[in-house]
């Protein structure tokens, strides 16, 4: 976010004077074209863009409720409308037949099932230390601060999880070790899905994907989902719900009977 200000404002810098509706809309249209950064190609997607803005006015009204704008410019600024984007998931046979599958570089398929199993992101998962797991009574917990949000997470993970990690090291030590980058995980996670029988396209964030909609799908209520995934908004996770409800229905046409009105008087 303030590195997409920095190229907005040219000069990293926006005085709250210069601050209008026209200067809003600006922004707007910015973040719609705005470059992803971080070395990855192409512009932010749409509803990365709508975070982002979503931000900006939250910070626009604080300066309005702390006196630094004399107008509540948030209020006239109307938000980016997200878009509901495909949540591609691994059913539990699926998941089943990929903990059989060898795959070529283990340390991948140790995470990936980890994160099926906790909904954890790579790049939290890529930093996850030792010290980070604790027991408490009978159960395992981990205590961490999400990379995207910043958010402190207390979260309790499966003994199944756990096992995933390995043998305990120092605190200091990486639980998963070797971890490729994101950019070098598709090729190897690809041949071990491909060698699975799996024909669609998983990614490693499918995984994330997969832990949510199974826990949805098995009864776990939206609200202990949202928290465990670390979503800061719930309406974020209800996505999944929506999955979950067209499997239903999906799965309520599953079964066609050979049937006449003959049959049936």
């Amino acid at each position: 976010m303030g590195e997409l200000l920095k190229i907005f404002s040219k000069d990293g810098n926006i005085p709250f004077g210069r601050i209008d509706t026209k200067l809003i809309n600006d922004f707007k249209n910015f973040l719609l074209a705005a470059p992803q950064g971080g070395g990855k190609k192409g512009t932010l997607s749409q509803n990365s863009a709508a975070t982002y803005f979503s931000i900006f006015k939250a910070a626009l009204k604080q300066a309005f409720v702390d006196g630094y704008i004399s107008v509540d410019l948030s209020a006239k600024a109307k938000g980016i409308a997200e878009e509901e984007s495909r949540r591609e998931f691994l059913t539990i046979a699926e998941l089943n037949t990929l903990a059989k599958t060898p795959c070529d570089n283990p340390i991948i398929k140790r995470a990936a099932l980890f994160a099926a199993l906790t909904g954890l992101r790579h790049c939290d998962i890529q930093k996850l230390h030792w010290g980070d797991i604790q027991k408490v009574g009978e159960q395992y917990r981990l205590n961490f601060t999400q990379k995207k949000t910043k958010g402190v997470e207390y979260q309790p993970i499966s003994d199944q999880a756990y096992k995933l990690c390995g043998t305990p090291g120092d605190i200091d030590r990486l639980i998963f070790e070797d971890l490729p980058d994101p950019s070098w995980v598709s090729r190897p996670l690809k041949r071990w899905i491909e060698a699975a029988g799996i024909k669609r396209r998983i990614t490693f964030h499918c995984f994330r994907h997969t832990f949510a909609t199974l826990q949805i799908a098995g009864g776990t209520d939206l609200y202990t989902v949202s928290k465990m995934l670390g979503h800061t908004n719930v309406r974020t996770t209800q996505i999944y719900a929506k999955v979950v409800d067209k499997l239903k229905d999906e799965a309520a046409n599953a079964i066609s009977l050979d049937l006449n009105t003959d049959d049936i008087d």
